[in-house]
């Protein structure tokens, strides 16, 4: 297994460097298999998240589809990839933020009833509760 970081993810992704973007297409395409996946983990999801929000400019739609097809991508091995495309279907849906979904799910997964929060947006998602 071969560790991608978000820089990787968001050349892939936008293909907006002549080069970056060219060498990231070469990994995705030549040197990630199924027997050596590129492992992406939630750090980074986040990230690039975050990277195609505020550096790109892309919706929320934009976003979740974006991830959703990250998602599909045989040569990757997501970390909790279920809690990832939960939160997915959160910001797809306009229940919340891709970040703050990501964290309940994590939450839940590692055995808490719930998430306090100081944030009322994210006291709405599913696993919060306000502090």
């Amino acid at each position: 297994m071969i560790g991608l970081d978000t820089n990787v993810l968001i050349r892939y992704l936008t293909q907006d460097d002549p080069v970056q973007s060219a060498r990231a297409a070469e990994i995705f395409e030549r040197r990630l298999t199924v027997r050596n996946p590129g492992f992406v983990s939630v750090v980074a999801m986040a990230e690039t998240v975050w990277v195609l929000d505020r550096a790109y400019g892309f919706t929320a739609q934009q976003i979740a589809a974006t991830i959703e097809r990250l998602l599909q991508i045989e040569v990757l091995e997501i970390e909790n990839e279920q809690q990832v495309f939960t939160a997915m279907v959160a910001l797809k849906h306009g229940r919340g933020a891709f970040a703050d979904a990501l964290i309940a799910e994590l939450g839940k997964r590692a055995g808490c009833s719930h998430t306090l929060t100081f944030d009322k947006k994210a006291a709405g998602l599913p696993g919060f509760e306000q502090a």
